[in-house]
C-alpha cells in the first residue's frame, strides 16, 4: 500500500469518527442488557415467550435498531425510549427475520430503550441483537429494584383486547393485546418493582379452551414445550398475584366443549373438586415461594357477577390452606362487553394497590 492510499484510509476513518456514522452491534447476551420475565437467553438470541417480558438497554447514540423474528404467530412489542411510554413505538414481529428501526434522530447523549412484549404467550419472539448508531457506546444497566412481584393469569392478565379500537367488535388477534396497560403491569410499575407475568388468554386451572391448563405450564420457560422447565431460583417474588378461574367458570358450564369432555367426561366437576383444584395450585405456588405474600384474585369479568359461587370457592380453598399470608381480592364485575379496556384495567390496578398497601410491608 503506497503513502497516498494510507492517507486516504486514515482520512476516511477520521471522517467516520467525526460524523458519528459508526454502528455498534450488541449481542443479546451482552451483560449490559437487562431482561425481565422468563426469557431464554443464548449467545446469539434471546427468546421472549410470556407477555410482559422485556429487555432494557442503556446507551449513547442517535439511533437504535433490533433484529427480530417471531415463531408460531406474529408478536407485538413496544419500544419505549427514555421511559416515555406516551411515545412508545408499537410494532409487529413476524416469521421473517428482519431489522426494525426502534428510534432514530435521538439527541447525541445518554438514552435508554425498553423492548416490551405486549402479546400473548402463543408467540415466541426472538431477539438477535441491537444496532446502535452515532457515536455509539453502551452504558451500565440501571440498578434493579429490590421489590419483586409475579402474576399468574388468563386473558385479563395477558392483556387480551386492551387495544381494541372503540366501536370495533373484539377479536383475539395479537395486534390488540397490550400487556403494558394491564392491571398487572400497572401495579408493578406503581411499586417500581421487578415483574414476572405468566399468563395466557383462555387458560384455566381445571380446564382451558385448549389442551393445556395452568398447573401444567406454570413451571415452564417455553409454554409450548413440556421439557422446557423454568428455574424458580432465578426469581423469588415478594408478592404473587393469581387471577384465574374465569375460564373454568365458562367451560364447566359448557359440557359440549371438547376440553370439558377431555377433562371431565360427561359429568360436571363437583364443588369439592373445584375447591381442591384451586387449593392444590396455590399450594404448589407456596411450595416454590415459602415466604411470599400470595393474593388470590378473581375478576373483573362475569366470574364475579352477582350470585356467582366462584369467589366463594376461592375463599374456601384459602381457608383450607390455613396460611396467614394468603389472601383474596375480588374485582367487581365490569358489566360491559368484551375484555377489560385500559380504564377497567386501571380500576383493577388501583384496587389491588390499595390492598397491597394494607397487607404487605415490603
Amino acid at each position: 500500500m503506497n503513502i497516498f492510499s494510507k492517507y486516504i484510509l486514515a482520512l476516511l476513518f477520521a471522517l467516520t469518527c467525526l460524523t458519528g456514522f459508526g454502528q455498534l452491534q450488541v449481542k443479546p447476551n451482552n451483560k449490559n442488557i437487562t431482561y425481565m420475565g422468563r426469557v431464554a437467553l443464548n449467545e446469539d438470541s434471546a427468546t421472549f415467550y410470556w407477555p410482559g417480558s422485556y429487555a432494557t438497554i442503556n446507551f449513547v447514540g442517535t439511533s437504535i435498531k433490533a433484529t427480530m423474528q417471531s415463531l408460531r404467530e406474529e408478536g407485538f412489542f413496544y419500544a419505549i425510549v427514555d421511559n416515555d411510554a406516551t411515545k412508545a413505538f408499537k410494532f409487529g414481529s413476524d416469521s421473517t427475520k428482519k431489522t426494525v428501526i426502534l428510534a432514530e434522530n435521538l439527541s447525541n447523549g445518554k438514552h435508554s430503550l425498553q423492548l416490551y412484549k405486549l402479546s400473548n404467550n402463543t408467540s415466541a419472539n426472538i431477539l438477535y441483537g441491537f444496532e446502535i448508531g452515532g457515536k455509539a457506546k453502551l452504558r451500565k444497566p440501571s440498578k434493579l429494584p429490590k421489590r419483586k412481584i409475579e402474576f399468574y393469569g388468563n386473558s385479563i392478565t395477558a392483556g387480551h383486547g386492551v387495544d381494541v379500537p372503540t366501536g370495533m367488535k373484539e377479536s383475539g388477534i395479537p395486534e390488540y393485546f397490550n400487556n403494558y396497560y394491564t392491571y398487572a403491569a400497572l401495579t408493578a410499575r406503581h411499586y417500581k418493582a421487578q415483574s414476572s407475568i405468566v399468563a395466557r388468554s383462555g387458560i384455566g386451572i381445571m380446564v382451558s379452551w385448549f389442551p393445556e391448563i395452568m398447573p401444567e405450564v406454570y413451571d415452564r420457560l417455553d409454554p409450548s414445550d413440556p421439557n422446557s422447565k423454568w428455574d424458580f431460583s432465578q426469581y423469588t417474588p415478594d408478592v404473587v398475584v393469581i387471577n384465574l378461574f374465569q375460564n373454568d367458570y365458562w367451560l364447566t358450564n359448557n359440557p359440549n366443549h371438547e376440553q370439558f369432555k377431555r377433562r371431565f367426561g360427561t359429568t360436571k366437576p363437583t364443588e369439592e373438586f373445584i375447591i381442591k383444584s384451586y387449593q392444590d395450585f396455590v399450594a404448589g405456588i407456596r411450595a416454590k415461594y415459602p415466604k411470599a405474600h400470595i393474593i388470590c384474585a378473581l375478576g373483573n369479568m362475569n366470574a364475579t357477577e352477582s350470585g356467582s359461587k366462584w369467589p366463594g370457592y376461592i375463599e374456601k380453598a384459602i381457608a383450607g390452606l390455613n396460611d396467614e399470608k394468603i389472601y383474596s381480592v375480588f374485582f367487581p364485575y365490569k358489566n360491559t362487553a368484551g375484555h377489560p379496556n385500559k380504564m377497567e384495567q386501571q380500576a383493577m390496578a388501583e384496587q389491588l394497590i390499595r390492598f397491597i398497601d394494607k397487607k404487605v410491608k415490603w
